[in-house]
């Protein structure tokens, strides 16, 4: 394109636009900075390694944890855990052995509401809650944690990064949870992997085919030249883009 200058300086009008437009985006620039400055809720991290992070929240119940611990075992994978505080005081053996496998702790809050529904004085109370709950049945200090529902606001963000811990999301959603049929929920997760994704699961009782479906999962990821690593990991070692924001 060719812009002949010597025309738009004597049209002062059309300059005056254009220097009006170039002001505008500035200001548009620094206002979206502004607005998303700040901790974020991450939703997996910018590689180019294939690598996802396996994630199971558990909040309650314990008729298919053994299954899927097992299952992890047999298969030499370590994945995080978002436990509620709760459910780690009711099962302690169980939240017990999921640390002694190996596998990342992290909080999945007291209570199960949304965290962007909450006051910061709301959402402190029931992270340090879950905290020294999750602390007492397996003696691991969180540093992570999925607000329940997926649910947060920039309020619950700044609140969770004070307490040191960073808010995970996720990018591959299984949706075991609404029980669409074992292969549904294979096929959710093959067709979504993708380099530096977090994969979300449940250990809960509500979805019946993740235990049935994991093993067929792990042996998918594998072929798909895939290596699953935690949360953790993935943010600390597979981050050279840097973090996806939710």
């Amino acid at each position: 394109m060719v812009i002949n200058l010597r025309g738009l300086l004597k049209n002062r009008n059309v300059l005056c636009g254009i220097f009006g437009l170039f002001v505008l985006s500035a200001t548009y620039l620094q206002i979206t900075e502004l607005l998303t400055s700040g901790p974020i809720a991450i939703a997996g991290t910018k590689t180019e390694q294939k690598v996802v992070a396996l994630t199971f929240d558990h909040s309650w119940g314990n008729k298919f944890t053994p299954a899927i611990l097992e299952t992890l075992k047999q298969n030499d994978q370590k994945v995080t855990f978002f436990i509620m505080g709760p459910w780690a005081l009711k099962y302690p053996e169980v939240a017990k052995q999921i640390a002694a496998d190996g596998h990342e702790i992290a909080s999945h809050g007291h209570r199960h509401q949304n965290y962007g529904d909450r006051t910061a004085e709301w959402v402190r109370n029931d992270l340090q809650t879950a905290h020294a709950e999750i602390k007492e049945a397996t003696g691991v200090d969180c540093s992570l944690m999925r607000p329940p529902n997926g649910s947060y606001s920039k309020e619950s963000l700044n609140t969770v990064d004070q307490m040191g811990y960073k808010t995970i999301i996720w990018n591959i959603d299984s949706l075991d949870w609404k029980n669409p049929g074992r292969d549904v929920v294979i096929e959710r997760v093959i067709k979504r992997l993708k380099p530096g994704g977090i994969i979300l699961m449940h250990a809960s009782d509500t979805p019946q085919q993740t235990a049935e479906a994991l093993p067929i999962i792990l042996d998918r990821i594998k072929a798909e030249g895939y290596k699953i690593v935690t949360v953790g990991e993935l943010i600390t070692n597979y981050a050279e883009g840097g973090v996806l924001r939710h």
